[in-house]
């Protein structure tokens, strides 16, 4: 990709960043509450026996009480680990006391990811759900990730196996806006999650 392609992307990826990082702890806990009883309304979801989704990180809509309730359902939590070349590995949730602090990138980053078993990149691949963080979603559903390309990959995984999950972007109300900037590898999501609701996309 060139830099003409990266920089409206990087603009976009800064504004949304300093809107989030201006949250306090309680936006940020009222969003997760408000979250969770919007994502468990989804019929996919009510539905899935299988789920990958992620631990959220600093000002991201909250996810650990909708991990919880979904595996309190009897539902099969996958969360992601990330590998030295940015592909994502996964394992099953077993509750937060499975999860450990691991830093990435030099120890610029720390990520909670699972304990457990290891079960490859195309784990992913059985979920009948796949839930994405990301910093935007447009009318479309095309999805404004954080630029890692981690999820990109795990699209990707999807396609080459044919499976077909509903995929579910987690944002804030003020994130769904009219249009991000699309790259050709980008591909749209089916549902965003907000805290005053659901929009669908396809």
């Amino acid at each position: 990709m060139g830099r003409e392609a990266e920089s409206p992307k990087r603009t976009l990826r800064r504004e949304f960043l300093a809107v989030r990082n201006g949250l306090t702890d309680d936006d940020v806990r009222r969003t997760a509450d408000a979250l969770v009883g919007r994502a468990l309304g989804l019929p996919e979801l009510a539905q899935a026996r299988t789920v990958a989704a992620y631990v959220s990180v600093g000002r991201e809509p909250g996810t650990l009480a909708l991990l919880d309730a979904l595996r309190a359902r009897g539902v099969r939590v996958l969360l992601p680990a990330l590998l030295p070349d940015n592909d994502l590995d996964w394992g099953v949730y077993e509750g937060e006391g499975s999860l450990a602090r691991v830093r990435h990138g030099g120890g610029r980053m720390a990520l909670l990811e699972p304990t457990g078993e290891r079960l490859g990149p195309d784990a992913v691949t059985t979920a009948d759900v796949v839930l994405l963080p990301g910093l935007a979603v447009d009318a479309r559903g095309m999805r404004l990730g954080r630029g890692g390309g981690s999820y990109d990959r795990v699209l990707a995984h999807l396609e080459h196996a044919g499976a077909d999950p509903a995929l579910v972007v987690l944002l804030y109300d003020t994130e769904v806006v009219d249009r991000v900037p699309e790259e050709p590898h980008d591909r749209p999501v089916h549902a965003a999650v907000t805290p005053s609701g659901v929009r669908r996309f396809r």
